[in-house]
């Protein structure tokens, strides 16, 4: 981190909602004090031991970074293995990585915030650490919307049930994948509708199987989209499930690359049709139904 003094936003930050976003900001406002903002944060899979691998994460590393860096305009992630660190004490870490490491002179967590070996720590111990190696504590509450907390876990119950539009409104911005285009079987060029497969990470959550209305960057152009979420039924069938999405009006070939897909709105469940007939006539409605949505 060199020598310059930082602000820190400390959390898991899973789904970077609005919660979450209240944390950073924080750290953030701290710009007009001369420090940079960072935030320390810790891989996904995190969220699968914090779990015991009931809950899958709503963000891989990279998605998760892309919110940080690119949307929210953060200077700095550090986001280490837990491993190379859950053996720290609360007091070491907050001496050797919030002190020494990244120079802390401001620290921002929510009223939730453990840390430390077996997670003894809390905000209030962040707090008397801070007085006695030199950094300022700032707590910030929960943020509530409609009623509830903001929280990871309920945006996954929404994504579980394909509201897509609710879970939206908790993260703040446009549920998303970013992940490389895979080989698919080209069923969809046989039917004039091609389509770019994307797979989900290891451990990632899967939200509900179907039909959504999407948009998809291509080079930096947003356009409108239709996404399966699933295992594709009709066609043959797939072990894990994956996003398939037919960018409409496009047809160049995406193999390889690095595509995101924003979702919009949950349009229909997944289904197996008995024939290619029948699901070329319901791509050509779901399209329609997603040209209605946008």
């Amino acid at each position: 981190m060199g020598s310059k003094k930082t602000a820190v936003a400390l959390g898991l930050f899973d789904g970077v909602h609005l919660g979450h976003r209240a944390v950073i900001d924080a750290a953030a406002a701290q710009r007009e004090n001369g420090l940079t903002a960072s935030v320390f944060t810790f891989e996904p899979e995190c969220v699968l031991r914090k779990s015991g691998g009931s809950s899958g994460f709503i963000y891989t590393k990279t998605e998760k970074e892309m919110l940080l860096l690119e949307q929210i305009g953060v200077d700095d992630i550090i986001s280490p293995a837990f491993e190379s660190l859950c053996g720290l004490t609360g007091e070491e870490f907050a001496e050797e990585i919030l002190c020494r490491q990244m120079g802390a002179a401001h620290v921002c967590c929510g009223d939730d915030f453990r840390f430390g070996k077996n997670a003894a720590c809390g905000a209030q111990e962040l707090t008397d650490f801070g007085k006695r190696f030199g950094f300022e504590v700032e707590v910030v509450g929960a943020v509530e919307y409609g009623g509830s907390i903001v929280s990871s876990s309920r945006i996954r119950e929404l994504l579980l049930k394909g509201e897509i539009a609710s879970a939206n409104e908790l993260l703040g911005s446009a549920y998303f994948i970013s992940a490389e285009v895979t080989d698919g079987n080209h069923i969809g060029r046989t039917i004039d509708f091609p389509t770019i497969n994307q797979d989900f990470a290891e451990g990632q959550l899967v939200p509900r199987y179907g039909v959504y209305s999407t948009l998809t960057n291509v080079g930096g152009k947003v356009l409108p989209s239709v996404t399966n979420v699933g295992v594709k039924p009709t066609i043959e069938g797939v072990r894990r499930p994956l996003a398939e999405t037919h960018i409409i009006g496009y047809s160049g070939d995406l193999y390889g690359k690095n595509v995101d897909v924003c979702f919009k709105s949950f349009i229909r469940p997944e289904t197996k049709f008995g024939s290619l007939d029948e699901l070329k006539a319901q791509i050509k409605a779901d399209i329609q139904a997603a040209v209605n949505i946008s």
